[in-house]
């Protein structure tokens, strides 16, 4: 009996033995089938909501020069020649010769009223020398409707919308057809009825503006877009980058339209930044993006109305950049040749000028010559000397403008005042004795009123 207890209990250690021995060797095998197996971590996506990217296993920096550079789209080389065919935006003859009198009326203006200040007729001045094909290109291919806010180097984009030479001459003069009635400087022009809003001097100023701007009008639900001038050296300012940001993130129908004309004042590129140049932005931004030769009005022309095409149909910004030269001065307050030299300038006057490269293709087509130059460049100058002369007779606006589309309502209160008792607004004869008045005031403390007026 104590024999076969015996036997049981070594049968029932064998037993367990086996079992232990079975549950190591199915342990061990799916371990060892999870070691053949490992987790594949490539096939882990990022979760993160602030972008859109993979997972490496590697340290990488990003290069700032990943690529060679965004190429520039032309149409025509610059003997005026079309590179592509099917590029060519095949525009009628009384299309282009209005191109071509828009860029050359406004070459002959800038060379009239530069003078004119350089006699000390007016007070300021800036040309547009070499940057006419950007500011015809892109306003044809516009619609009247759509909403312009420019810098303060796109005069042709008004002149090609019908602004009339009087009306450029009447505010660099300040006198009294001036729409502005005389409230800002030359260049600073503004037409509600050509939907030009009026430019601002700071730098930038209308970038977020355009911004808004194109929200209201996708709000409206309407078919216009809102396009936005402006220099690369402008593009560094903050409000930039609010403008850029704004349109891409609530969908705008705007084009950004910057004129890379190598210098910001006197500041070259190479000193404004080390990335490929504007247009490189865009994709950081989530804009659709496109660099063109700023000197080939077809590229300039095709790219805009493009862009525009889209902006409407998708709710969505574009960027276009624009490369060109500014062969004149900065402005007149400005001596080019302290930074830049002589060649350099003459180089883009005489070798890649937009103005050439449109002569090149009229006159290859027989839409041009000689005979129709000379008579064209004696009109276009008469036409401007007419206005310039009728301008410089016209009289100053009346000082009781200064205060008008300021307040909603005007007060025409007696000023309190010991040194001007009590001289009614009406009945002021001349704004600047009643300023020098009412400082003399301020600084004496005798007014208490002077201090806020100012």
């Amino acid at each position: 009996m104590a024999a076969a207890r015996g036997l049981t209990k070594l049968y029932g250690i064998g037993l367990h033995a086996i079992r232990q021995n079975t549950t190591l060797k199915a342990t061990t095998f799916l371990l060892g089938a999870l070691r053949q197996q490992p987790f594949d971590s490539s096939a882990e996506k990022p979760q993160f909501p602030g972008a859109s990217a993979e997972f490496i296993d590697h340290l990488e920096f990003i290069q700032p020069n990943v690529i060679s550079g965004i190429p520039v789209y032309r149409v025509m080389d610059r003997q005026g020649q079309i590179i592509n065919p099917s590029e060519d935006p095949k525009l009628p003859k009384e299309m282009v010769l209005n191109f071509y009198q828009k860029m050359t009326l406004l070459n002959t203006m800038d060379r009239i009223l530069y003078e004119s200040q350089r006699q000390g007729r007016i007070s300021f001045y800036m040309t547009n020398y070499g940057e006419e094909g950007t500011h015809v290109g892109s306003a044809a291919a516009l619609e009247p409707t759509d909403l312009v806010f420019g810098q303060y180097r796109e005069a042709g984009v008004l002149m090609y919308r019908g602004f009339r030479l009087d009306l450029f001459m009447a505010q660099c003069y300040a006198n009294a057809d001036d729409l502005g009635k005389g409230r800002q400087m030359p260049v600073h022009y503004g037409c509600k009825d050509l939907n030009f809003v009026t430019i601002s001097s700071p730098l930038a100023t209308q970038i977020p503006q355009a911004a808004g701007a194109a929200y209201a009008v996708k709000r409206e639900n309407t078919n216009r877009v809102v396009i936005c001038y402006f220099g690369e050296g402008a593009a560094s300012e903050g409000d930039a980058h609010a403008g850029f940001n704004f349109s891409a993130t609530l969908e705008c129908p705007l084009l950004f339209f910057c004129r890379n004309n190598g210098y910001a004042i006197s500041t070259p590129t190479n000193e404004q930044y080390r990335g490929d140049g504007i247009a490189a932005r865009g994709p950081g931004y989530g804009l659709m993006s496109i660099r063109v030769d700023g000197n080939d009005v077809f590229a300039v022309y095709n790219a805009t109305k493009e862009a525009r095409r889209r902006a409407v149909a998708e709710n969505q910004p574009f960027l276009i950049e624009a490369m060109t030269y500014r062969i004149g001065h900065h402005s007149t307050s400005d001596d080019s040749s302290a930074y830049r030299s002589v060649d350099e300038v003459n180089y883009w006057d005489k070798q890649d000028h937009p103005i050439s490269r449109l002569r090149h293709y009229m006159t290859a087509r027989g839409w041009w010559g000689e005979d129709e130059e000379r008579a064209w460049r004696k009109q276009s100058r008469k036409l401007v000397m007419e206005a310039f002369e009728r301008a410089e007779k016209r009289l100053k606006p009346n000082p009781e403008l200064l205060f008008t589309d300021v307040y909603d309502e005007m007060m025409h209160e007696s000023l309190s005042c010991p040194q001007s008792e009590k001289m009614d607004l009406k009945i002021i004869q001349s704004l600047l004795e009643r300023v020098q008045l009412c400082r003399r005031c301020w600084k004496t403390k005798e007014c208490a009123g002077a201090g806020g007026f100012f």
